[in-house]
């Protein structure tokens, strides 16, 4: 996706271990710009241990005695579940600190913001305040907020007077001095504070695990010594951690247990240093291929888009597509024919009739050709033959319909019919990219059996595509709404057609019994008098 545009930059802090992805995928060099001052941070060989328990109970000593002296320590997990049993720990040992794992949403940048301050042990997970400076002493612009949120003012009316840009509106103009006033209190503090820890040592960041990727472990080293302020880290290892359990080599574990060391007794070994290092390499480049991989499926899926979407805009941006479907019906021609006629020397072999009855349902009305002197065909007369009479259709088709009329047409049909193929085309790429990599057991290059049979699978859908849409044009018909006119005229008994016709109620006279008396007034049954007659 981001190769589709003709410029790319970007700056992060962590890129030079990615450089050669950058190149081989982006094409683009990775610089590095020197710092605004130097780095006055300390990094500390990594502590090694046996097992977990005798990692995690020194990196609980650790906290113990820089907290003992008040220097502020960040501890980063890779889990939430590590994060919560080092938390266990400092709660028994009575160590005030805050929890960051990505669960508490609304307060994770105000904690990471004071992560600096005297005293201070904060442990956070990779996610947790990403994105917020970290400032020795404090951050007295957060500090100033808290305030005014608690003075009974908006959130965003504090963010309005910590910008600076204020605006013109009266009420941010009015908060505005109480902020300042907030600020210059709280910075005094701070800036106090901040000596205080810069005698100490500055921030110490512990890590309890190396992540798969350098690229993580930089990162969480960048907390600490920004802006040329004084720091520390370490990382913490065990030969338990799946990193180590799952990429470092026997040698080194073999090593460990013939020595006997204790589970309290910290390792520094160059090999065991050199072996964490390969280790994440072997992830790293693990991790490359996989996405190396995904971005050459994607390339062809990318070039097949391309031509598609290409059609697509055609259509979009009302061009004329006159010439193309005639030329997706010579094309339609040329596919069909070799059919009918490859294989046999003589015209008189060739299967006249079935390419007739072929094209038929396409846009060859029945009898519209008829061969007198077969033997004299050639490949070129017979396409030639036909070429030229669904032309002639075609042309009359256009004066049936009208030229303006049938180019919209033409957008119409096109356009539904490209987009109905490629979705299921997607589709099918899909399903043959899931199983591709099975061909690997058979010594073939899945990404070249990919672009080998995605191809034929495009090939063939751009033919279905240019047959449907042939065969759509070549059938379609414009429906016209017509209304019917009254011929005669309703007049009324006068004879002038002006005035209303007046509908009177039908009476229905009540039907007389048999054995009724007769309404004539004679006395007699019903069916004795006038009824007789009609019973006969």
């Amino acid at each position: 996706y981001f190769r589709m545009y003709k410029k790319l930059a970007g700056m992060t802090g962590t890129a030079k271990t990615e450089e050669d992805e950058f190149r081989h995928i982006y094409n683009m060099d990775v610089v590095m710009i020197p710092t605004n001052k130097p780095i006055a941070r300390l990094d500390l060989d990594d502590a090694i241990y046996k097992n977990l328990r005798g990692k995690f109970n020194s990196v609980l000593t650790d906290i113990e005695t820089r907290h003992e002296k008040g220097q502020p320590i960040l501890v980063g997990t890779i889990s939430i579940e590590t994060s919560e049993f080092l938390s266990t720990l400092l709660k028994k040992k009575g160590i005030k600190h805050e929890v960051l794992n990505a669960k508490q949403h609304d307060r994770e940048a105000e904690i990471v913001a004071q992560a600096g301050r005297y005293q201070s042990v904060t442990i956070a997970t990779n996610m947790a305040g990403r994105g917020t400076d970290i400032v020795l002493g404090g951050n007295p612009e957060f500090l100033a907020k808290r305030d005014m949120v608690k003075k009974g003012y908006d959130e965003h009316i504090v963010n309005k007077v910590s910008s600076p840009i204020i605006g013109d509106d009266p009420i941010v103009l009015e908060a505005k001095p109480v902020y300042d006033e907030l600020y210059a209190m709280h910075k005094k503090v701070t800036d106090e504070e901040a000596a205080l820890v810069k005698s100490v040592g500055g921030l110490h960041i512990i890590g309890t695990e190396r992540h798969e990727s350098r690229r993580i472990d930089n990162q969480l080293r960048g907390r600490a010594g920004r802006q040329g302020d004084p720091g520390s880290t370490q990382f913490y290892i065990s030969f338990e951690d799946d990193l180590m359990r799952l990429f470092v080599g026997d040698r080194a574990k073999a090593m460990v247990e013939t020595l006997g060391f204790d589970e309290e007794m910290q390792l520094e070994n160059k090999l065991l240093s050199k072996s964490i290092e390969n280790a994440q390499k072997k992830v790293e480049g693990r991790n490359f291929g996989i996405r190396k991989h995904v971005l050459q499926y994607d390339d062809v899926m990318n070039k097949q888009r391309e031509i598609i979407y290409g059609q697509r805009n055609k259509v979009l941006h009302g061009e004329d597509l006159r010439d193309n479907v005639i030329n997706m019906i010579e094309k339609v021609i040329d596919r069909t024919i070799p059919i009918y006629t490859e294989g046999y020397k003589y015209p008189e072999e060739w299967d006249l009739n079935g390419l007739l009855n072929h094209l038929q349902p396409i846009f060859l009305p029945q009898g519209a050709i008829e061969f007198t002197d077969v033997e004299s065909l050639t490949f070129e007369s017979l396409k030639s033959v036909i070429f030229e009479k669904a032309k002639e259709i075609y042309a009359f088709k256009e004066s049936e319909i009208g030229l303006e009329r049938m180019r919209e047409v033409e957008r119409a049909i096109l356009l539904r019919v490209v987009d109905l193929h490629w979705i299921d085309h997607i589709d099918a790429m899909d399903d043959l990219k899931q199983g591709i990599g099975l061909r690997a057991i058979g010594q073939q290059d899945p990404v070249i059996a990919y672009k080998m049979e995605g191809f034929d699978m495009f090939d063939e859908m751009i033919s279905n595509i240019q047959e449907e849409t042939v065969k759509a044009l070549f059938h379609a018909t414009v429906q016209t709404e017509t209304e019917r006119k009254a011929v005669a005229k309703v007049t009324n008994t006068s004879g002038t057609g002006d005035a209303e016709v007046t509908k009177k109620p039908v009476k229905v006279d009540k039907k007389v019994g048999r054995n009724d008396p007769c309404p004539c007034g004679s006395g007699k049954k019903y069916k004795r008098c006038h009824g007789a007659n009609l019973e006969e």
